[in-house]
């Protein structure tokens, strides 16, 4: 199953579960251990000001996209060899579908 709709409701638990201990999605929510999630769809890796990225995080080049963050979110390390990310993944389809639908609304 490809990046595709899911469930917004699924997906803030799960964001409320697996990330919002590193992560926030709200303007002015700020970095955490991990950088602010507002604004990231269309923004190139590694670059949220003031958060301080791995050289792997800056030079990856991509823009986030639903594509984009499907893949990585199965495996983060995997897709961003040095990410200091150590969040194992999402390996279910569906999972990740229902939390980029999440971050979609919550983070624009």
């Amino acid at each position: 199953m490809p990046a595709g709709p899911g469930d917004a409701k699924k997906g803030a638990n799960l964001f409320k579960t697996r990330c919002a201990q590193c992560h926030t999605v709200d303007k002015d929510g700020g970095n955490k251990v991990g950088p602010a999630l507002h604004g990231l769809f269309g923004r190139k890796t590694g670059s949220v000001a003031g958060y301080a990225y791995t050289d792997a995080n800056k030079q990856k080049g991509i823009t986030w996209t639903d594509e984009t963050l499907f893949t990585y979110l199965e495996n983060p390390k995997k897709y961003i060899p040095g990410t200091k990310m150590a969040f194992g993944g999402l390996k279910k389809d569906k999972d990740r579908n229902d939390l980029i639908t999440f971050l979609k609304e919550s983070t624009a």
